[in-house]
């Protein structure tokens, strides 16, 4: 199994510039696990590297994705594992960064998904209300064990599986995954700025042109920074307004990124760039 680094933390938490400095520091290439940064077109609000960036260091997984036809995590875990193995064929250090949990575990623990389900299913599952699912499963004999039962989505999905559950294998090994901590008001600053810089990007034309080409149902046009147009557009939304609804949305989901990676003891945290570094040349010492 060839060494992994893996660079995880919240939006807008310097992830990708540990990431750059590693990549040069160890001549690596990066494979960039964002459910958003996937999509073709998406650029100014899904934060995408630079014509810069992408010159000093090689990104794998950037705009491979059909904004009308989806992605999924099912999808980048095949590629995800391609694009490492294709890395240290070359010699070269994979170095895996993002702040999507799901995408990054499923590499890390080697996911098994279950298949798609049966959408007549869901449709009619999807018209019932819970306690009627909640009765189903129980007729079907599901166990139910570790299941919010007050999820209705979760309880779906183990039906339509017939009590089938994804699984995960022990964390991958000959692997390093370095978590960057980020002082609440710090980060709060740090979100502040990259929005401003989006909007002076012309993040206002890049939504108004993608809402244009692909409609508002369209997968990416739900993610954040772009969502939040929609009213704007309308008339009944100040810019104002859509610049507090993309702020409030980043800090609710670096939030949820937080809680994500806490769970994972094995993730390694630093504050410091200069300690990252420390860490990373220990690892590849021991990996030789």
């Amino acid at each position: 199994m060839p060494p992994l680094v893996v660079i995880v933390g919240e939006t807008a938490s310097g992830k990708s510039a540990l990431a750059m400095e590693l990549a040069e520091k160890f001549n690596g290439e990066l494979v960039c696990a964002d459910s958003w940064t996937v999509y073709k077109g998406f650029d100014i609000g899904t934060a995408k590297p630079s014509a810069e960036d992408l010159a000093r260091v090689p990104h794998h997984l950037l705009d491979i994705a059909d904004p009308r036809e989806g992605f999924s995590a099912v999808v980048f875990q095949r590629l995800a594992k391609q694009a490492i193995a294709g890395i240290a064929a070359r010699g070269k250090l994979p170095i895996m960064v993002g702040g999507t949990g799901l995408y990054i575990d499923s590499v890390l623990y080697d996911y098994s998904f279950l298949p798609p389900s049966d959408p007549g299913l869901r449709i009619e599952l999807n018209g019932m209300e819970l306690p009627d699912i909640l009765k189903q499963a129980n007729e079907m004999g599901l166990d139910t064990t570790g299941i919010d039962l007050r999820n209705k989505r979760r309880v779906i999905r183990l039906i339509e599986n017939n009590g089938v559950r994804p699984g995960k294998q022990a964390m991958r090994a000959n692997t390093l995954v370095i978590g960057i901590t980020t002082g609440r008001e710090h980060l709060r600053e740090r979100v502040t700025a990259r929005v401003d810089a989006m909007l002076a990007a012309g993040l206002e034309n890049e939504v108004r042109k993608l809402s244009e080409i692909y409609g508002w149902e369209a997968e990416p046009m739900k993610g954040i920074g772009y969502r939040e147009w929609r009213e704007y557009f309308t008339g009944s939304q100040t810019l104002d307004e859509t610049r507090e609804r993309i702020l409030k949305a980043t800090m609710d989901l670096a939030k949820r990124q937080r809680t994500w990676f806490k769970r994972n003891i094995g993730i390694q945290w630093v504050s410091d760039r200069s300690n990252a570094v420390d860490i990373v040349t220990t690892f590849l010492n021991k990996t030789d």
